[in-house]
């Protein structure tokens, strides 16, 4: 067959991309997916031969891996690991090498030799110590858990993981034959290299960026231009041009244009990167049931590697159970990071087109698998709190905790996010002389151990648990509450929705008035039709306001008040009921 020019290649290969990213869509899978199939699907290899000549389709896609590394050192800001918190550094320092030394023994004992100029098990286990940023972050973004505490130390880890895929990146030249005198002219060459960026990028790229700071386009062909003046420096430094391209995005990474030319960057980056996985699905050849056997195999190792290591180092900071398992559910999948560096380790040839198709084939297999268990994370974690216990492993929950101040509290705040950390600050702020009353009354019940002791720091009742159990909410000590009260929206709440809380409170303090939150004026009359006592709408009541609305209603009842509220809600007209 004749083969087709290059522009007719990079036709079909989008065409096709897009037209299995259209149903990898449908079915809520990964889109990397799609695109490596495609790659198999036009490629000579397993396809249907339409691409015979792979090499000028990896051409073009080079420059994808450079855009995509040199996005990903614009997003690495390097402030936050500074001002994050003891668990995210710890566990980010830790994760990585532990899950390597684990990966090292494990495909040692598979037949994979380390050392001897084989490099196969070495490159297996430090792509598998890595997890997917592009796939957590969508998956928890959607699930709206990206500021909950394990929603935080996933994305401090996964930094931390960028951060020892550069320092790999940095050592991939010099593998194949790691003298020292060269190990450290290479050090040398890339401290060079990244000094001399970080003082161009404060003394003379700022003016230059401010005299186009009008002219967005120049902008971004401004920064596309560093990006290539420093990936040549690399190269020319005895580095490879994917760390110039990592070192190049972390020196602007701080200016204050890095968001638009992020956005203006991330549409090319995602054609060329589209490119960039078609080509290596061209590259996986025909499966066999060793192939395949062994890839299910190291998928599981991966998962079991997670959970090994991030729940013990997260357990032995003092986060309960729930904070430790589900950062390990997050992280339980391969990086498309790895495949970066499998594929320059394949160029150097220390690895073999075989480990890079395993990889491939594990990376399919994890992100697949990851849908469902981050979809399913908070499941899956109960079930294996359970088993935890079993084996002698106790919870927060099941542990003398510091006492809680020897109140008798009749306020339940079911859990405590954005809304209830505003209210309890209207109550302390109320009165500079002495408490306010409403905070010896409140008693929060939360599962965020950082929230659990700050609560106590400031003298205010809590219990840790989950408030979508019944038995945490039976356990909670507090028989004769006059008041429940949830402040989260049903899109934040995990587990459970505002009207299923209504019907718990209802069966568990039957004598207690109920207030619940919803985010749209139709919700909230439901609710009210539930027996609802009060419902909180964020946006139309503030945080002063529920202050001041929950002292009258424990005064004087909520009746008068839920008749004006429901009568107002019906009156209002909006275009989004």
């Amino acid at each position: 067959m004749h083969d087709p020019d290059l522009l007719t290649s990079i036709g079909l290969c989008i065409a096709v991309a897009a037209a299995l990213a259209f149903v990898a869509h449908r079915l809520k899978q990964p889109l990397l997916l799609a695109y490596l199939l495609a790659g198999v699907v036009i490629g000579p290899r397993i396809g249907l031969g339409l691409i015979s000549d792979e090499g000028s389709i990896t051409t073009v896609a080079e420059i994808g891996l450079i855009l995509l590394l040199f996005m990903i050192g614009l997003e690495l800001d390097l402030r936050k690991l500074v001002s994050a918190g003891r668990a995210v550094i710890v566990t980010g320092l830790l994760q990585v090498p532990l899950c390597v030394a684990l990966g090292l023994g494990f495909f040692a004992l598979l037949g994979f030799p380390i050392g001897g100029g084989d490099f196969r098990g070495l490159y297996l286990a430090v792509c598998l110590a890595m997890s997917s940023t592009m796939i957590v972050v969508k998956l928890l973004y959607d699930k709206f858990e990206l500021d909950t505490l394990p929603g935080r130390i996933t994305l401090g880890v996964l930094i931390f993981q960028d951060i020892f895929a550069i320092i790999a990146l940095g050592v991939q030249p010099n593998l194949a034959d790691p003298q020292i005198g060269k190990l450290v002219t290479s050090l040398a060459g890339g401290a060079a290299l990244v000094g001399a960026a970080f003082l161009i990028s404060k003394y003379v790229l700022p003016p230059l960026f401010r005299s186009v700071a009008k002219l967005p386009e120049l902008v971004l062909i401004g920064s596309l231009a560093w990006c290539f003046v420093v990936c040549w420096a690399a190269s020319a430094a005895g580095l490879s041009r994917e760390m110039g391209a990592l070192i190049a995005g972390v020196s602007i990474s701080t200016f204050p244009y890095n968001l638009d030319v992020v956005a203006k960057v991330v549409s090319i980056r995602d054609f060329f990167v589209t490119l960039f996985f078609v080509a290596l699905g061209m590259e996986i050849p025909l499966p066999t049931p060793e192939l395949l056997g062994m890839a299910a195999l190291a998928s599981l190792f991966l998962v079991a590697s997670r959970l090994i290591v991030i729940v013990p180092i997260l357990r032995t900071l003092g986060l309960g159970h729930r904070a430790s398992l589900l950062p390990a559910i997050n992280l339980a999948q391969m990086s498309e990071f790895s495949m970066v560096i499998a594929a320059i380790g394949l160029g150097f040839h220390h690895i073999d087109q075989k480990t890079v198709s395993l990889l491939i084939f594990v990376f399919a297999f994890t992100s697949v698998a990851s849908t469902y268990m981050i979809g399913y994370s908070h499941s899956l974690q109960r079930v294996l709190s359970r088993g935890l216990r079993a084996v002698g492993v106790s919870d927060i929950a099941d542990e003398r905790l510091p006492e809680a101040p020897a109140v008798a509290p009749d306020v339940v705040l079911l859990g405590f996010f954005t809304e209830a950390s505003a209210l309890v600050h209207e109550y302390e702020m109320a009165s500079a002389a002495e408490p306010h009353p409403m905070l010896a009354r409140l008693l929060v019940i939360d599962f965020n151990p950082d929230v659990h002791a700050e609560l106590l720091r400031r003298g205010i009742a809590c219990r840790y648990g989950d408030i979508a159990s019944m038995d945490t909410l039976h356990h909670a000590d507090v028989h004769d509450a006059k008041l429940v009260v949830s402040t989260i929206t049903d899109s934040i709440l995990k587990g459970t929705t505002n009207l299923r809380l209504l019907k718990l409170a209802r069966r568990i303090w039957p004598n207690a008035m109920v207030v619940v939150t919803a985010t749209r004026t139709a919700a909230a009359l439901a609710l009210y039709e539930a027996g609802a006592d009060f419902v909180f709408v964020p946006r139309l009541h503030s945080a002063a306001q529920m202050a001041s609305i929950l002292e009258r209603g424990l005064a004087e009842g909520f009746t008068a008040l839920r008749d004006t509220e429901i009568a107002h809600m019906r009156r209002r007209n909006e275009v989004l009921q």
